[in-house]
C-alpha cells in the first residue's frame, strides 16, 4: 500500500510517498481502508521534533481516520466489512493514518453518520475528542455555565464552541476579528479580538477555560475564572507545576490533559453531527501525495478549522 513516511526529523520536505506492507488486523481490531485522514498541529510538531513518540523515524504520521472496514480481526463483533467508520488512532503511539489502510482496535472507531462525507468525518476525531474530553469529562461542563475557549477558530477550538453550546453553556471565544462571523455562526455568544483586547482584562466569572495555546495564556486565564472554576490546559509543558500552584492559590482547578481514543464519546460526536449540531470547518483538502504541502499550509497559521488528506485510496 502507499503511505507517507519520513526517515528523519525535519521540515515538510522529509515527508515522502512510499510503498509499505499492508497491516493485518489483530484480535478485536479492524482493518480500515482510508478514504480521508485529518491533519492536526501535533502532526507537524511530531514530524519536526518527534513530539511524544518513543520511537525514532521512519514512521507514518496521522491519527484521524475516516474510511470503510475492509476486514475484522478475531473477536470483533461491532463492525463488518463494508461498514463506514471514523475515529482516532491511539495517541500518540497509534500513528499511521497517512496511508491507504490502517489497523486499530475496533472501539477506537464509531459508525460514520450517513450524511457526513469522509472529508468532514476525518476532520472530526482528534480535535473534537479533545474538546469533548476537556469540557465534558475533565471540567464536567453543565448547562448555564460560562466557557472561555482560546483560539476558538482553530481545530480544537471550533469544536469546543459547538460542544459547549450544545450542552447549554454561554460561550466566549478568543480569535482575530476576521474569524468572528464564523464563530457566531457556530454558536459563540461573545468574542474577544486578542489583537486589540486583553482577554484577562475583559472576561470575568467564567466556569471553564479551554486553553489550546499554552505559554502565558494559562496564568492569565486564571484571572477570568470564578471560585471553583476549572482551567483545562492542552499544552503539556514545564509551566504546568507553577500553573497548578497558582490555580490552587486562587481557589480554582487546573488540569492538563492528552486526548484518548473513546468509543462512547465518538458516538456522542456522531450523534451531534447527525443532528446538525456539530460541523467541521475544513480549510483545505489535498491528496495524500501532497502531505508536505498540507504541513506547510498548517504551519503558516493562516487556516481556520482543519486540513484533510483525501482520496487516499482513489475512491
Amino acid at each position: 500500500m502507499r503511505a507517507i513516511s519520513q526517515d528523519a526529523l525535519g521540515g515538510p520536505e522529509v515527508l515522502r510517498l512510499v510503498e509499505v506492507d499492508r497491516p493485518e488486523p489483530g484480535p478485536t481490531e479492524v482493518l480500515v481502508r482510508v478514504h480521508a485522514a485529518g491533519v492536526n498541529p501535533t502532526d507537524w510538531k511530531t514530524r519536526a521534533s518527534g513530539g511524544m513518540l518513543r520511537t525514532a523515524p521512519p514512521f507514518t504520521l496521522g491519527w484521524d481516520v475516516s474510511g470503510v472496514v475492509e476486514r475484522v480481526g478475531v473477536g470483533t463483533t461491532i463492525y463488518r466489512p463494508g461498514d463506514e467508520v471514523f475515529g482516532m488512532l491511539r495517541y500518540p503511539q497509534g500513528h499511521g493514518a497517512y496511508a491507504e489502510y490502517v489497523s486499530a482496535p475496533a472501539r477506537h472507531f464509531a459508525r460514520k453518520p450517513a450524511d457526513l462525507d469522509h472529508v468532514h468525518a476525518a476532520a472530526v476525531p482528534l480535535a473534537a475528542l479533545t474538546a469533548w474530553q476537556a469540557l465534558v469529562d475533565t471540567a464536567g461542563l453543565a448547562a448555564g455555565q460560562r466557557v472561555l475557549v482560546h483560539a476558538a477558530a482553530g481545530g480544537v477550538g471550533h469544536f469546543a464552541v459547538q460542544i459547549a453550546k450544545a450542552r447549554g453553556a454561554h460561550v466566549i471565544g478568543t480569535a482575530s476579528a476576521a474569524k468572528h462571523d464564523l464563530l457566531r455562526d457556530l454558536g459563540a455568544d461573545e468574542l474577544v479580538d486578542y489583537r486589540k483586547e486583553d482577554f484577562a482584562e475583559v472576561v470575568r466569572d467564567v466556569d471553564v477555560v479551554v486553553d489550546t495555546i499554552g505559554g502565558d495564556y494559562g496564568p492569565r486565564s486564571l484571572r477570568t475564572l470564578r471560585e471553583g472554576g476549572t482551567l483545562v490546559s492542552l499544552a503539556i509543558g514545564a509551566m504546568l507545576k507553577d500553573l497548578h500552584e497558582q490555580a490552587a492559590e486562587r481557589g480554582v482547578r487546573s488540569a492538563a490533559m492528552l486526548v484518548e481514543p473513546d468509543h462512547a464519546a465518538m458516538r456522542s460526536l456522531a450523534a451531534l453531527a447527525q443532528a446538525g449540531r456539530l460541523r467541521a470547518e475544513v480549510a483545505a483538502v489535498l491528496p495524500l501525495a501532497d502531505a508536505a504541502k498540507a504541513h506547510e499550509l498548517g504551519e503558516s497559521n493562516r487556516t481556520t478549522g482543519k486540513i484533510v488528506l483525501s482520496d487516499v485510496t482513489g475512491h
